[in-house]
């Protein structure tokens, strides 16, 4: 039925209300520079969404920041570099809970080192989307659908050297967002795809003349190289969330129990954009991802707008205590997500809490999906106190 291709319609527009916080723009015009909205919408948005609360109290940046059990979403070759062997984390998300109650992202994560060279790391991530009515065209109830969607993951990581390291990882996204026939007859499927990531990091301490210790890291990552996803088996299909992401922090050791780390992600979709009369050009994934740099409409100054920026701190105690804070910032015509993001953390013996708290910025914001967004992530070092 007609109401059943429309509840797809209807939980991806959710999730694109997230990425559009302000809810005033200027009027539509043909050209972005303009002020023409001209957001880059993908499949499976859900795999953008951070999964975790250390990352997310600090403006969503992870690239380069320590390794723990998380960096298996942000940057799996950071694993080698954990000081602990092996780890676990769960974080639970509720997700627009401004305008729903029964949406939710929950992840599993881990890791463990193979030898001082190598780790291997995989994550489970489910998102629900909550119930939603079926109705016919005349009003009347069809029943009730859960719309889901999860991603398994499953990575390996190795040392180049003593600073260096590189991590791939493979990925299985199944999508199942309704179900029924479409009105020319189409069955309704899940959406199921594979895709891999890429990832490098750097990172080197400096050793202060009271003995303390500095460090610079630096974190690449191309994520959610995979096909194109698609619900019927039509011709149509859609790009997956395919992303570049370049990041760097550096950690000034105060004293022996007090530190500071200042963080700075960048990211940009490798999707083709949105032509100026709002459609999207055919290509495949990888003609997609190397003409992703030049297809603006609105030449390189809407390449530029295309960047998202990731600024975060963290203030560590005697490695027990953390206070984060942090900043994320998007292009008013690219989506216009901007807010601010505070947290805590605590770590005691093999086990640590943290908690993220996002406070929306910019015009709108009375309306924002995204406000009081929380995160909790619960996490175990499973080699214990061993370093």
């Amino acid at each position: 039925m007609f109401s059943r291709i429309t509840t797809a319609v209807i939980c991806v527009s959710a999730l694109f209300l997230s990425q559009r916080v302000s809810a005033q723009q200027d009027p539509p015009t043909r050209n972005e520079l303009d002020g023409r909205i001209n957001t880059i919408n993908t499949a499976v948005p859900f795999l953008r969404i951070s999964p975790d609360a250390r990352s997310g109290a600090m403006g969503d940046a992870g690239l380069a920041i320590s390794p723990d059990a998380n960096s298996v979403y942000w940057n799996l070759s950071k694993l080698p570099f954990a000081p602990k062997k092996s780890a676990v984390a769960v974080t639970y998300t509720p997700w627009l809970k401004e305008l729903v109650n029964d949406v939710f992202l929950a992840q599993l994560a881990g890791y463990t080192q193979l030898d001082e060279l190598q780790a291997i790391g995989g994550s489970l991530r489910y998102f629900s989307l909550g119930d939603i009515d079926f109705v016919d065209m005349g009003g009347a109830s069809n029943g009730t659908f859960r719309p889901r969607e999860f991603a398994i993951d499953a990575g390996y990581a190795r040392k180049l050297s003593d600073n260096w390291s590189l991590g791939v990882a493979l990925r299985y996204i199944h999508s199942s967002l309704a179900s029924g026939v479409t009105p020319d007859q189409q069955t309704i499927r899940p959406g199921r795809a594979v895709a891999a990531d890429l990832s490098g990091f750097y990172t080197k301490d400096f050793e202060k003349d009271n003995g303390v210790m500095n460090n610079w890291s630096f974190g690449f990552a191309v994520t959610n190289i995979g096909n194109r996803i698609s619900y019927t088996q039509s011709a149509q299909k859609d790009f997956l969330p395919t992303n570049l992401g370049l990041g760097t922090s550096y950690t000034i050791g105060i004293d022996e129990y007090n530190k500071v780390t200042f963080s700075l992600d960048v990211n940009k979709l490798l999707v083709p954009t949105p032509r100026a009369d709002s459609t999207y050009p055919d290509k495949s994934m990888l003609e997609g991802m190397f003409t992703s740099f030049g297809d603006a409409p609105g030449g390189f100054k809407e390449e530029l707008h295309e960047l998202m920026y990731s600024f975060g701190g963290e203030y560590w105690y005697n490695d027990q205590f953390a206070v984060r804070a942090g900043y994320y910032n998007e292009h008013k015509t690219k989506g216009n997500r901007r807010y601010f993001t505070a947290g805590l953390g605590v770590k005691y013996n093999i086990f640590g809490l943290n908690f993220s708290y996002l406070v929306p910025s910019g015009t709108g914001i009375q309306r924002n999906p995204l406000s009081n967004t929380l995160r909790f992530t619960l996490s175990f070092d499973l080699s214990g106190n061993e370093e």
